[in-house]
This record gives C-alpha cells, sequence and structure tokens, in this order.
C-alpha cells in the first residue's frame, strides 16, 4: 500500500513542483494540497494521511502553528518541513515537534528523494514490526557502528572527496565573501551540475551559507558564503 502525502503549501506554483517531485518516488502517493494550516485541518479530518509535506510560511495559520496543534489533539501523522525558514528557532521548533525531516528551499531533487526514502524504509519498519532490534532502531535513530563525530564525515553517493577539495580549494582562493555556481566553474574544471550538487551538499552540512539575488530581469541566483563555522565542518569531509 502506498503512502498517503498531503502538500501543505500556500503557494500553487510550489505545491505544483513538489507534486512533481513526489510523483518520481516510488512507494509514494498524492492525496491533495492544502492552500493554507486551516484548510490543512480540515482536509485532515476527513482524509486518512500519512505524511505531510509542511511549508512553514503560511498566512493566518503557520505550518508551525499547525503543526503544534496536530501534536495537541494527539495526531501521529509523520511530517517533513519544506520550507525556506532556516533560522535556527524554526528548525528546533519543527523537530521539537516530531518532524522527522526539513528541506530549506530551494533544494535539490536529489535531496528530496533522500528523505522520502529513508522515510518509507522507516514507515515500513515501524508499520510491520512490534517490537525492534537495537540494529533496527540505530537504523531508524540513522546511527551505524564505527560512524562516530569524531571519524570524519561520509561523503553522500556521487559524490568524491578529490572533486570537493577541488571546490573547496577554489571557494578558499576566491577575493569575494559571496560567489555563484558560475564563479567556482570559472576556477575549477567541473561541469556547472557537478558544482551545483556539492554546493548543496556543503549548504545542507553547515560549511555554506546560501541566499536569493534577483537580477535586472528577475531572475534569481544564488550566492553562497562560508559559514563562521565551516572551516570546522569540512575539516570533517577532506
Amino acid at each position: 500500500m502506498k503512502i498517503k502525502v498531503l502538500i501543505v503549501e500556500d503557494d500553487p506554483m510550489v505545491a505544483k513542483f513538489n507534486r512533481h517531485y513526489l510523483e518520481q518516488v516510488q512507494g509514494f502517493e498524492f492525496a491533495g494540497w492544502a492552500a493554507s494550516g486551516d484548510e490543512a485541518g480540515r482536509m485532515l479530518a476527513e482524509l486518512e494521511i500519512d505524511l505531510i509535506l509542511l511549508d512553514i510560511y503560511m498566512p493566518r495559520t503557520s505550518g508551525l502553528q499547525l503543526l503544534s496543534s496536530l501534536r495537541e489533539q494527539g495526531s501521529m501523522v509523520d511530517i517533513i518541513v519544506i520550507s525556506a525558514a532556516s533560522d535556527n528557532a524554526s528548525i528546533r521548533k519543527a523537530l521539537q515537534l516530531g518532524a522527522v525531516d526539513y528541506l530549506i528551499k530551494p533544494f535539490e531533487f536529489a535531496r528530496f528523494q533522500a528523505a522520502l526514502s529513508a522515510y518509507r524504509e522507516d514507515h515500513a519498519l515501524m508499520k510491520h514490526r512490534e517490537h525492534l532490534s537495537q540494529e533496527q532502531l540505530d537504523k531508524l535513530l540513522r546511527l551505524s557502528p564505527g560512524t562516530e563525530e569524531d571519524k570524519g564525515g561520509a561523503l553522500p553517493k556521487g559524490l568524491t572527496e578529490g572533486t570537493l577539495e577541488s571546490i573547496w580549494s577554489t571557494i578558499q582562493k576566491l577575493e569575494r565573501p559571496l560567489f555563484s555556481t558560475e564563479d567556482i566553474t570559472a576556477g575549477a574544471p567541473i561541469s556547472r551540475i557537478s558544482v551545483r550538487k556539492y554546493l548543496a551538499f556543503l549548504t545542507e552540512a553547515g560549511v555554506l551559507e546560501m541566499e536569493i539575488s534577483y537580477g535586472a530581469v528577475g531572475r534569481p541566483v544564488y550566492m553562497y558564503t562560508v559559514a563562521a563555522e565551516g572551516q570546522g565542518i569540512i575539516a570533517k569531509y577532506l
């Protein structure tokens, strides 16, 4: 049986975009779209939903208010937050209220797919097992033997240490704090698509911070800067 998903997002274009991504991941079924927290509450009372893809910035009832209300009502529906909210307070609150993952807009499809694939495995394990072994519990908690923090970080599949080192070296040589994908491709013999993948990983890992800049024609440009703790974090991977 497929996992039924409700998308809660006030921007119809973003909701359509998320649905398109969702339908590319096996095991999930689009069950509906709510444009507000209030509408989501009404739909949840009528529909059987396993997972909500939840935005935070919405009019009237925010995503965090909806999530808090659901928990107060005893709802155990699972939540993956997909939001532009990247502040510590919002992220901490969402996780405290039981969000199983948190994606910061804009994000790559690979990150979205990873979030849903991990959730699909967890959902199957929890649904079909009354009791868990320590190994199964560790898997749910994303723990594995011998991967303590001091042993270094593992790169996601498809990323290599050599390419990461080349990109990081290029970033270190830049003369200005803000840079774009094009700035990296100009200094390293790596394709633009690959550079974007590595910058997305570095942003997710906390090495970089990202902001959106709009040019004269309104086209968004993603600009990056090294986070205050970036030097310490990157050391885990190189």
